[in-house]
């Protein structure tokens, strides 16, 4: 035994032991020390010297060796603490030695590592005095980074979290005070040392495999049954057996009686530096997740043994959360990669549809050459079914986009009555060919002067009126009201109510919600429906929802449907006056830029048939060229394509409005293309084009355009 000589002053001194078990008892502890996950250091108090560091202290700060460490602390305790945490840290010791000088004080505080990262320790200390260094403190520390984030992130959880684990340190102090009472002089300080080392343990053990035996230091209560409240030595093989057969679950009993099978553990350390092994055990008939670690400390010969066990049960309760919740999302993925396959085997199928239709019919007008009448009839057809491709492939492609996350909103200044007259006059003409009527009544609207984006409100209620003509059986009524729920003097909240008699084969709920979500559709449409798939619900859901509106749809009695959608506008502040004026009449010079000679072509036909005269540029530069080089008034309009070779649409247009006579440089310029997303139209205005129409060229809304963007001067000669 060792006598008179306490375990810092055994562990630290350069005295030679006075026996060959005081060298080995020191050895085992020294190694014991290093090889333990915890951080232990010691250091005087006078002067706050570092005299002893272990291996996980080296680490924490990053350092390879005591030279490193040194270095970069100064081998003091002041060199250790964060700079700004060092006054606080030394008051909070201070007062808790203060308060009481048996009890382990503790802080939190901050390191810098060696490269340079700041992490966050807890420190389990405790002051003693020595015969031969005077006072010093031991130190158990711990990295506890990764939970002061958390603490910042939740707060709340933190603060209840530390009260817990106040409380469970002083059961665990009032433990290691009885501790103190029961175990003789080297004991108590062994059991000192070890309680820091593994404050996340429940029990700890050393175990002799020589002499088969197992010495409790600390126990839960599910071992205390097999030691007894005073801690009795017991043989190691029958522990392990006894406690797997009262506590191990009956899955995990073969793997945890393999894992301290001494031959096992002999053949396992002589290649491992330690072993870690999670099982279950029953708790109240209910199992909870343990781990016991292992750890040789007596060299090559694998005979002392330090035995830890403690609770992981939360720890992989969460990462089967996580996996749990990866493989949900894994499902949803699944289902939604699945259902977007359907959406594009229904859209292929219904695209092929009209261009079955185009294919047939050109065969057809081939034969019919010589048939006026039915030539007419067949490119009637084909015309029609160029339309509904042209429109379908349009929706998809602006669904597409919508679910991008691209889309935008502008604002501008507008009446909304304007908006709801124009629709009616257009609806009124579409629905009409379908032999259904269609009106509008705002009669409940006060307010009509807003600001918001006048174009995709537009085509919002455009979609959702479509959306109940197309159903509507033929002779029935489609009828659209507004009216205002509520207003202040700044916003004004408008509901769009839109009224279907009857639709054509009845409807349900469930078809109406598929409706809103095309992914959804589950059937590919049927053989006698030649509009083929309809994507305007879904489009203006999508796009009310951006503006931050909503759209709901419920069935009516008698085979009828409501669709409503409700939306928040900012009112103008000013009332704007309404422009008037009509443009003159007479015939207007068009400039196309289109660097497709088919395109040109097709374009240029198209202007002439509706009374414009047209000159051509295959590319910005040359048009740009015709432009410098013509009279004002020459040009009534250019339309641009944007890409082209040589110089682009958008570079042509800059050109343009750069030139130094101004009414050359205010020619209007219509931008064309395939593409016509937001940010497509924003890159056209950006560049100084006037407006942006989509492909392929649409006569009436170019008619439409010219009518709002010039006035028609007399035919100038060539330049």
């Amino acid at each position: 035994m060792i006598e008179n000589i306490g375990l810092i002053e055994y562990l630290l001194s350069t005295v030679k032991p006075a026996s060959p078990q005081e060298e080995t008892t020191a050895r085992q502890v020294k190694r014991f020390t290093d090889e333990m996950p915890g951080g232990f250091f010691v250091y005087r108090a006078r002067d706050g010297k570092i005299i002893y560091v272990n291996q996980a202290v080296l680490r924490a700060f990053g350092c390879a060796d005591e030279a490193e460490f040194e270095e970069l602390t100064g081998n003091t305790f002041d060199g250790m603490v964060y700079h700004e945490d060092l006054a606080a840290v030394k008051q909070s010791i201070n007062q808790q030695i203060f308060s009481s000088r048996y009890d382990l004080d503790y802080v939190e505080y901050r390191i810098r590592r060696k490269d340079g990262v700041i992490c966050w320790v807890e420190d389990f200390g405790h002051y003693i005095e020595t015969e031969s260094m005077g006072g010093v403190f031991y130190v158990f520390l711990a990295d506890v980074t990764e939970r002061r984030n958390r603490q910042m992130e939740e707060r709340a959880a933190f603060l209840e979290e530390r009260l817990s684990k106040e409380q469970q340190l002083q059961k665990q102090i009032e433990v290691y005070n009885q501790f103190l009472e029961q175990m003789n002089d080297e004991l108590t300080r062994r059991l000192e040392l070890i309680e820091g080392l593994s404050t996340d343990y429940e029990a700890i053990f050393h175990v002799d495999l020589e002499q088969d035996v197992i010495q409790p230091y600390r126990v839960s209560s599910r071992k205390t049954c097999q030691f007894g409240r005073d801690l009795q030595v017991r043989p190691f093989l029958g522990f392990a057996a006894d406690y797997a057969d009262t506590w191990v679950h009956p899955e995990d009993r073969a793997l945890f009686l393999k894992a301290v099978d001494p031959d096992w553990i002999r053949l396992t350390l002589r290649a491992e530096r330690s072993i870690h092994v999670n099982y279950r055990v029953l708790q109240e008939g209910k199992p909870e997740y343990l781990q016991f670690f292992i750890v040789n400390v007596s060299g090559e010969e694998v005979s002392q043994l330090m035995y830890g066990c403690r609770s992981v049960d939360a720890e992989l309760r969460k990462e089967r959360e996580r996996t749990s919740l990866l493989e949900s999302a894994l499902e949803q993925a699944k289902k939604a990669g699945e259902a977007r396959s359907t959406f594009l085997s229904n859209m292929s199928h219904d695209m092929r549809t009209p261009m079955n239709a185009i294919v047939g019919f050109s065969a057809l007008a081939r034969r019919h050459l010589q048939d006026p009448e039915r030539l007419k009839k067949d490119l009637e057809q084909i015309e029609g079914a160029s339309g509904r491709l042209l429109r379908l492939v349009n929706d998809v492609l602006e669904l597409s986009w919508l679910e991008s996350g691209r889309a935008r909103v502008e604002e501008t200044e507008f009446d909304i009555l304007e908006v709801v007259r124009g629709l009616e006059r257009e609806l009124q003409r579409e629905s009409g060919e379908r032999g259904v009527s269609f009106s509008a009544n705002w009669e409940g609207m006060a307010h009509s002067k807003v600001c918001g984006d006048r174009r995709k409100l537009e085509k919002v209620l455009h979609r959702l009126c479509l959306g109940g003509i197309k159903r509507a059986e033929a002779g029935s009524r489609v009828e659209m009201f507004l009216r205002e729920q509520n207003s202040s003097r700044s916003y004004v909240s408008i509901l769009f109510e839109i009224i279907c008699q009857h639709l054509e084969g009845g409807t349900s709920e469930s078809a109406l919600e598929e409706a809103f979500a095309p992914l959804e559709r589950k059937t590919v449409t049927a053989a006698g429906d030649v509009e083929g798939a309809d994507l305007g619900l879904s489009i203006a859901k999508h796009v009310l929802e951006l503006m931050g509106g909503t759209v709901a749809a419920a069935v009516l009695p008698e085979s009828g449907c409501r669709l409503t959608a409700a939306l928040g506008l900012r009112l103008q502040e000013v009332q704007q006056v309404e422009r008037t004026g009509k443009a003159e009449s007479g015939p207007r010079r068009v400039l196309v830029v289109e660097d497709n000679e088919l395109n040109r072509e097709i374009a240029v036909d198209l202007l002439e048939d509706a009374g414009f005269l047209t000159d051509t540029a295959a590319n910005g530069k040359i048009a740009l060229e015709k432009v410098e080089k013509s009279r004002p008034g020459y040009y009534s309009m250019i339309l641009m394509d944007l890409r082209m070779p040589v110089m682009d649409g958008h570079t042509a247009a800059r050109a343009i409005r750069a030139l130094e006579d101004p009414a050359l440089a205010r020619i209007p310029i219509v931008a064309l293309s395939a593409n016509t997303f937001d940010e497509d139209r924003m890159q056209s205005a950006e560049s100084g084009m006037n407006a942006h129409l989509a492909k392929p060229l649409d006569i009436s809304q170019l008619m439409a355009l010219v009518e709002r963007m010039t006035c028609s001067p007399e035919e100038k000669e060539a330049p």
